[in-house]
């Protein structure tokens, strides 16, 4: 009886670890607003172990191409359509923006993504440029990150954003799972010196 039970605490022991939950990866979300205020969706960050799936959820944009970008101050001003976000997340400052720029691209530029015929967005894209933990390329600072939805494609070129167009819909990121945000200062100046302009 004793050897029977021994050898239950014996396996138990074995198999606990394995049984655990798994360590749950960090996560944010932003919900999108167009500049009348209107909600357009939402943009979902789960961070994988290649980096950080981005799944978009989106409605009322025109039929296209747009260029997306995360930008580095978590505001969004309609007032000023939306330039209170800042420029690109790109915590050195030279990088160039775009894909097909040499010297790019900044860390916050994300792929075109296509809405259909009714305006609807649904698609996912993964980057390892940045994460949603902490330090260096973490997205998170003092005063946040946005995701920024242009009204035109991103030409991957051009500077400052690819000759995007106007700012159309903007959210705030929010970490809802993760690390505790950074009590330390400001990011380093040049995570917002990316850019010459804002488009």
């Amino acid at each position: 009886m004793h050897k029977t039970i021994a050898a239950a605490l014996c396996l138990s022991l074995i198999a606990g670890p394995s049984l655990a939950a798994p360590a749950r990866k960090a996560h944010a979300a932003a919900k999108m607003s167009g500049l009348d205020g209107a909600p357009l969706g939402t943009v979902d960050f789960a961070q994988t172990g290649h980096g950080v799936l981005i799944t978009f959820d989106l409605h009322g944009l025109s039929p296209g191409a747009h260029a997306i970008h995360v930008h580095t101050s978590g505001n969004c001003d309609a007032k000023v359509k939306f330039t209170s976000a800042g420029p690109h997340f790109s915590p050195e400052p030279m990088k160039n923006h775009g894909f097909l720029m040499k010297g790019g691209p900044h860390p916050g530029d994300l792929p075109n993504q296509f809405a259909d015929a009714q305006g609807n967005l649904h698609a996912s894209t993964i980057t390892n440029m940045f994460s949603l933990g902490n330090g260096k390329r973490s997205i998170f600072d003092r005063d946040g990150a946005s995701i920024i939805v242009h009204a035109k494609a991103d030409d991957y070129v051009s500077q400052p954003a690819g000759n995007s167009g106007d700012r159309v819909a903007c959210g705030v990121i929010v970490r809802t799972v993760g690390p505790a945000a950074r009590k330390a200062g400001k990011r380093a100046p040049s995570a917002r010196g990316a850019q010459g302009g804002r488009p």
